[in-house]
């Protein structure tokens, strides 16, 4: 397996590095995609995501590119040059939706290379990324989406859950530094999980206007997507409790499935065979050569 390491620029001037994997010269190719973009989840990186990592041998096998790419979101806080000059980034600085411009580039830089026909492959908010920047921009070049994990970003789900204490409290919080003219204050949210991250953010990814609930993008999926819950993450929280059903009962204007692999947490620790398993069957059913 060769890797090379990579790197692109958004349109914003944001430098982003990657490393992009490529299968033995031997592997056939079965499908009718060239690359799998596979994109980490919240605060990690190209190279600590152990769920991608997991399922990269299964994609190189299958004879595709893969590149493992950071988003502006990785890491907590790391300070990136920008065309405006520098400033803080990472997961607690970031916007979700910036991560338009993130997809864009890599889809970019592949196709300079290319690399035409593209898988998103996504875990956690990596998901979310993959679903909500497809559903908006529709780039031609992505041919179907894997999303691995994808939570529900739901004030509503939020607000009646038996967790809703913990999150009113970090939302308040957070809307109490807003007022107070600090949006770009950093303070430990303690919902959905521990996390630093500035007011606005919290707002923004949690808050009221549910900006981020993946179900409001689905049905405008303009290409094949995957699903995959696993089994011990439905019952953690409101993010992914009736996650499955709820995204079977969509309406949609493409193909969809979804899977739970029965004995997988959220990172699919000790289960990676399981879940390329789902993800082999599902591509070779749907992109076959």
């Amino acid at each position: 397996m060769h890797c090379e390491l990579i790197r692109t620029q958004a349109t914003d001037g944001l430098r982003l590095d990657g490393a992009l994997f490529s299968p033995a010269a031997d592997a056939a190719k079965p499908l009718a995609i060239d690359a799998a973009l596979c994109l980490h989840g919240v605060g990690a990186n190209f190279y600590t995501s152990s769920t991608l990592e997991g399922i990269r041998s299964t994609l190189l096998d299958l004879g595709l590119m893969v590149a493992a790419v950071n988003t502006r979101g990785h890491d907590t806080v790391y300070m990136a040059s920008m065309a405006l000059g520098r400033r803080r980034q990472g997961a607690a600085y970031e916007s979700v939706d910036d991560s338009r411009l993130d997809v864009a580039a890599w889809l970019s830089f592949l196709q300079q290379r290319g690399l035409q026909r593209v898988l998103l492959v996504g875990h956690s908010l990596g998901a979310i990324k993959s679903v909500y920047a497809q559903s908006l921009e529709q780039y031609p070049g992505v041919v179907g989406i894997v999303a691995i994990s994808p939570p529900r970003l739901s004030h509503k789900a939020f607000m009646n859950s038996f967790e809703s204490s913990v999150y009113f409290e970090s939302l308040s919080t957070a809307e109490d530094l807003i007022r107070a003219g600090k949006p770009n204050e950093l303070f430990e949210a303690r919902f959905p999980f521990p996390l630093l991250i500035t007011a606005a953010g919290y707002v923004e990814k949690y808050g009221p206007a549910e900006r981020y609930n993946i179900v409001n993008y689905v049905p405008q999926l303009p290409c094949p997507a995957l699903f995959v819950y696993g089994g011990k993450e439905l019952s953690a929280g409101p993010s992914f409790a009736g996650m499955p059903d709820t995204l079977r009962s969509l309406p949609g204007q493409s193909p969809r499935k979804v899977v739970v692999v029965p004995d997988a947490d959220h990172n699919y620790t000790g289960v990676y065979d399981a879940l390329s398993a789902e993800i082999r069957s599902w591509l070779g059913d749907s992109f076959a050569v």
